[in-house]
Order: structure tokens, then C-alpha cells, then sequence
């Protein structure tokens, strides 16, 4: 279904940008740090999911945000004239495209995959675990193996003694490598 050519009532923008405010959203600078950009896209589709906002609202929402570089950028992409309203897919793809590239996401991915606890403390591997998990979603998508990378990342002696016992879950699993250091 072709997006609706209708204008925005400027009443409802305003009461929905005040809600939004009040959820005090992120702002968005742009820059070339892809985990900057994948966190402030995550807390705004948070808000969104709270807010129960409807797509249509989402791109004027989204790009109020903009600020420095982003606002730069979104000059030169938005909408002009008797061209079709932006969607909120469409702008999701070229946000994606300029600050979350496939090779970085690849990059990031294969950061995961190669994680190792190393001479950091247990806690400092789970941190840098569940920060890199979400660029391996299907990785990690059971918690099986988010137990089994977890497992395998860690240092050997941590490992071995974890490897002899069962566990219901990372969080348990985590706490038991924390007692053994």
C-alpha cells in the first residue's frame, strides 16, 4: 500500500512530539561509529514501542532528533516537492546504509565469534559478551548457545571447571565464573 499523501494534522504532531520529549529521546549526531548509532536507534525504537506511535509519525519523530552531521545528511535525502512522503522503512534502510554498513556488521560479527575472555575479568568478558552478542543475533539466538559461546570464550582453567557442570542458563553459568576467578 502506497504510503498516505495526507498531511500530518499539526495538532497531533504537536501532542505527540510533547509525549515524546517528555521521554527525553536521544538525540542523533551522526559521526562514524556504528555502535553509537545502533544504541540510539534501539533506545528510539524503545520509545516508539512505548509510546505505541503509529509509522506514519515515526520518520518526523525520528528526524527531529537529528542534530549536526544527521541533520547534514537528512537535507540531502528527505523528500522534496511532489516526491512521496518518506517511510519509515525507507528511512530505516538509508540510516542503516549510511551509519551501519553490512561490512561493519559483518566486521562486528566476526568480533563476537572471536571474543575471548583473555586477560580480562570474568565480568569484563560478559560485558564485552552481551555487548557484541547483538551483532550475532542467530548466534545467540537459544540460550543453549548463548550458554555454549559464552563457554567457549572463556580462560582454561574458568573453562574446564565450568565444562563439567550444568547449568539452566548464562546468568547462572556467568555466576559460577565469577566465583571461580
Amino acid at each position: 500500500m502506497p504510503p498516505s499523501r495526507e498531511p500530518i494534522p499539526k495538532p497531533k504532531v504537536m501532542d505527540l512530539i510533547c509525549q515524546f520529549n517528555k521521554l527525553k529521546p536521544p538525540k542523533f549526531q551522526g559521526g562514524t561509529d556504528p555502535i553509537k548509532y545502533e544504541e540510539w536507534k534501539r533506545k528510539l525504537e524503545n520509545l516508539f514501542d512505548i509510546m505505541e506511535c503509529p509509522d506514519r509519525y515515526k520518520v518526523a519523530l525520528t528526524t527531529y532528533q537529528f542534530e549536526g552531521e544527521a541533520e547534514y545528511w537528512w537535507g540531502t535525502v528527505k523528500p522534496r516537492g511532489r516526491e512521496n512522503p518518506m517511510t519509515w522503512e525507507r528511512l530505516g534502510e538509508l540510516l542503516d546504509n549510511k551509519y551501519y554498513p553490512r561490512d561493519v556488521q559483518i566486521m562486528k560479527e566476526r568480533e563476537f565469534l572471536g571474543l575471548k575472555q583473555g586477560n580480562i575479568s570474568v565480568m569484563g568478558y560478559a560485558s564485552k559478551f552481551n555487548e557484541l552478542s547483538r551483532f550475532a543475533p542467530h548466534q545467540v539466538s537459544t540460550e543453549e548457545r548463548r550458554m555454549e559461546h559464552f563457554e567457549q570464550g572463556l580462560k582454561g582453567n574458568i573453562k574446564s571447571m565450568i565444562a563439567s557442570q550444568t547449568f539452566d542458563n548464562l546468568q547462572a553459568m556467568y555466576q559460577k565464573a565469577v566465583k571461580i576467578a
